[in-house]
């Protein structure tokens, strides 16, 4: 016997299966001759997609606006902690594993992922089976019970989940990044929260922060692979048509100002083998017009073994096993992090080679022929990325979601072809200054004072 909200569910399934209308797409999109599609429905739902010629597999990807550094302080780890719940039984599926295997059951998988900014949650398929796995995601996102007694399970694998990192130093030493630069901001926590706010949050307190972020509005549907753009229209409408828009309910952000005036360490004193230190310093948003010279930063700096930081530290100067670097940028700021794990003794000397590698981005002006190897790399990448169904979902529902447009990979190449060497190093000279550095290190130590001292890009 089938519960009132079963049957409904089931019908608007059928519906989305039997109806035909027609979709009206995107008109940009269609002007510009993307190969991409995307419709909106009334109550403010995106449906965005990349149809491949092929392949036999698709992907769906679920993007909501809405992450960690939303939450209030007495909740921190709340979106994440309802990732994990979404997982755990629905009305229609009460048992957990009745989501995981009618998706594996096929070859599929599934999973989801928690950011500051966004969540997601995403399968792929035998293209043979789209609507089933779309109506299995659509029953987790619209009919989690939030059991209590899975919640109890959850928060102890959640709760070791936080320990772990605190095991794994060279996973930690980002974490300790993030709070140095950013304090008491959210953007400072950890997005998994702290074992007395995850141990707080009752299921009222989740239920609200749901009901409350995950309305229409804030919801992209992508789709890549062997899918018709129709099909995932009509299986939207059908699922998510009934949301209500929750504006004036949803929980905002307040935006960063960035008021470093020093230079900043943190010494963490553990018993390791190796330091691990990561030098970082505040960035540009994905909102900034710069944001592609930024990319083009942190390539020469870090993409694959001919990039600087690995020739230069580690094949050169043998001071490292592991140095990489990368950017993280959010609506209103951006981050810029140098990870390196280095013998105990070496640690300031390969402190002092980092800095290096960075002041000469800042003070020497790039090659040509070294920003001509940079554009090509990032193109060929960027292109054999899109190889993969779940890539092509991720491309087209992540700029939707982030950026509110799709820019297709030719577009994207124009704006890598248009970065200069010159937009390079004005770009370092404004990022690169001793008063926006900071430095954390794990390892055997208890004084700073060695570490404030030779935290200086020097003349």
């Amino acid at each position: 016997m089938i519960s009132r909200t079963q049957a409904a569910w089931a019908a608007r399934s059928m519906s989305a299966v039997d109806t035909e209308t027609p979709v009206d797409p995107d008109s940009t999109i269609a002007a510009r001759n993307s190969p991409y599609h995307k419709t909106t429905l009334d109550n403010g739902i995106r449906i965005v997609t990349g149809p491949m010629s092929g392949v036999r597999s698709a992907s769906l990807i679920f993007y909501f606006n809405v992450g960690s550094r939303f939450e209030r302080p007495g909740v921190a780890g709340v979106s994440h902690f309802l990732e994990h719940m979404m997982f755990k039984g629905t009305e229609r599926r009460p048992d957990p594993i009745m989501i995981s295997e009618e998706i594996e059951e096929v070859g599929g998988g599934l999973n989801a992922a928690t950011g500051r900014e966004s969540t997601s949650y995403w399968c792929k398929v035998p293209s043979t089976h789209t609507a089933m796995a779309f109506d299995v995601m659509a029953d987790m996102l619209r009919g989690s019970v939030l059991s209590e007694t899975e919640m109890t399970k959850e928060r102890k694998v959640i709760f070791e989940e936080i320990r772990s990192v605190q095991d794994i130093p060279e996973e930690l030493v980002h974490d300790l990044t993030d709070e140095l630069v950013w304090g008491d901001d959210p953007l400072g926590r950890e997005i998994a929260g702290s074992e007395a706010t995850v141990g707080s949050i009752s299921r009222e307190a989740m239920l609200d922060f749901w009901t409350r972020n995950y309305g229409p509005e804030r919801l992209v549907v992508a789709a890549g692979g062997d899918i018709d753009h129709g099909e995932i229209v009509r299986l939207t409408e059908a699922a998510f048509g009934d949301l209500e828009r929750r504006e004036d309910r949803a929980d905002q952000y307040t935006p960063v100002t960035v008021t470093q005036d020093a230079p900043r360490v943190r010494i963490v004193n553990r018993p390791t083998e190796q330091a691990h230190l990561c030098l970082s310093l505040p960035a540009v948003s994905y909102r900034d017009e710069r944001r592609y010279a930024q990319s083009t930063v942190d390539s020469i700096l870090s993409s694959g073994m001919s990039s600087r930081l690995f020739q230069e530290i580690r094949e050169k100067r043998g001071l490292v096993y592991s140095v990489f670097g990368y950017f993280r940028s959010y609506e209103d700021v951006g981050q810029g992090v140098v990870y390196a794990g280095c013998d105990l003794d070496r640690v300031h000397e390969a402190t002092g080679a980092i800095l290096g590698e960075l002041r000469k981005l800042r003070d020497v002006r790039v090659s040509d022929e070294e920003i001509i190897r940079n554009r090509e790399l990032r193109k060929g990448r960027l292109l054999m990325g899109l190889e993969d169904s779940r890539s092509v979902a991720s491309w087209v529902g992540s700029q939707e979601a982030t950026f509110g447009e799709i820019k297709t990979p030719e577009e994207v190449m124009d704006e890598i072809d248009a970065v200069s060497a010159e937009d390079v190093q004005a770009l370092a000279r404004d990022l690169f200054r001793d008063d926006r550095l900071n430095l954390v290190v794990i390892g055997p130590y208890d004084d700073p004072a060695p570490f404030e001292q030779s935290l200086t890009f020097g003349t």
